[in-house]
């Protein structure tokens, strides 16, 4: 919510893409934001709880899998507006392993992008700073105009973890 406010990233009418969606936050406030003339599409392995909107849809799935891409691609009405990702692993407690699989979530999150998101819209993706961060960073400085660091008061003060608000998608082939 702090982070839509901020950036003014969802807007009325809007396609809405979550991964990452358990359990159902940030797929409440889109649903809110982009008003009964737009579409949410959440995504994520554990199950999601029923919101009963309308114009909100969910699966349960791997979204590094090309099936469930595929099957986002086919429910969404158009390609998204937006692509927001708040996708986590599941902490184990070694810090190296949770950064490099986060990442590798981020990363897939980008990639997503380049199959379901429109040019020139909007993305808000959740990294973990560390090793390869950087990398990570460029590989999405590459495919949007404008990339911003984002560190919203809801997150613990002293976490690694940073959200990359992005605009104006203009694609690449490092994406697909």
């Amino acid at each position: 919510m702090q982070l839509s406010q901020r950036y003014r990233l969802l807007r009325a009418g809007d396609v809405v893409v979550d991964l990452g969606a358990a359990p159902g936050g940030w797929l409440q406030v889109a649903a809110e934001f982009v008003g009964d003339s737009g579409f949410v599409m959440g995504v994520d392995l554990d199950p999601i709880i029923p919101l009963r909107i309308p114009n909100v849809r969910t699966i349960q799935g791997d979204l590094t899998s090309p099936t469930v891409l595929k099957k986002i691609s086919d429910t969404l009405p158009r390609l998204a507006d937006v692509l927001l990702s708040d996708a986590s692993p599941h902490v184990s407690g070694n810090w190296s392993l949770d950064q490099a699989r986060q990442l590798f979530l981020a990363e897939k999150s980008l990639e997503a992008a380049g199959k379901i998101l429109r040019l020139g819209g909007s993305s808000v993706l959740k990294a973990f700073q560390g090793s390869d961060y950087e990398q990570f960073l460029n590989k999405a400085r590459s495919a949007f105009r404008s990339v911003e660091v984002a560190k919203p008061p809801a997150s613990r003060r002293g976490a690694a973890e940073v959200y990359l608000v992005c605009r104006g998608f203009v694609g690449g082939e490092s994406l697909v």
